[in-house]
């Protein structure tokens, strides 16, 4: 990888001082997992901020926030504020945002077809941690 300044073409993950690093940590949470999905899905149409919120269970609007803000700063999602009162915001994924939803996919179908045995294994641990 090289300094802060020039562009490489591909990071390198075992580089300490590689940004692809802290991209992978953007990425990989589960609430930008299902933001890309919602967004997806509803491609290639826009969503509304709160139409987004209700199609994510669980998520608050300041976590929706700022999983939308740090996608939009990646180039990963397009914002569109209309200057209404209060002012109407829609989100879409861009083209790089569509790539990521691909991989993206292929993790999600991993972990659900997996699910079953991590929990077995988990159930397998978690008496030999608690004995000591």
């Amino acid at each position: 990888m090289t300094t802060r300044g020039a562009r490489a073409e591909r990071g390198d993950l075992f580089d300490p001082h590689c940004p692809t690093r802290q991209l992978l940590d953007r990425i990989g949470t589960k609430w930008t997992s299902m933001t890309v999905k919602t967004l997806a899905d509803a491609a290639p149409d826009e969503v509304r901020f709160a139409e987004l919120g209700r199609r994510m269970p669980g998520v608050s609007q300041k976590m929706l926030s700022v999983t939308l803000r740090s996608l939009t700063r990646d180039g990963l999602v397009s914002r569109r504020v209309e200057p209404t009162v209060p002012p109407r915001v829609f989100y879409r994924l861009t083209g790089l945002g569509l790539s990521l939803e691909a991989a993206l996919a292929g993790l999600r179908t991993w972990a659900e077809e997996h699910m079953a045995e991590i929990d077995r294994a988990n159930e397998a641990i978690d008496p030999e941690v608690d004995g000591g």
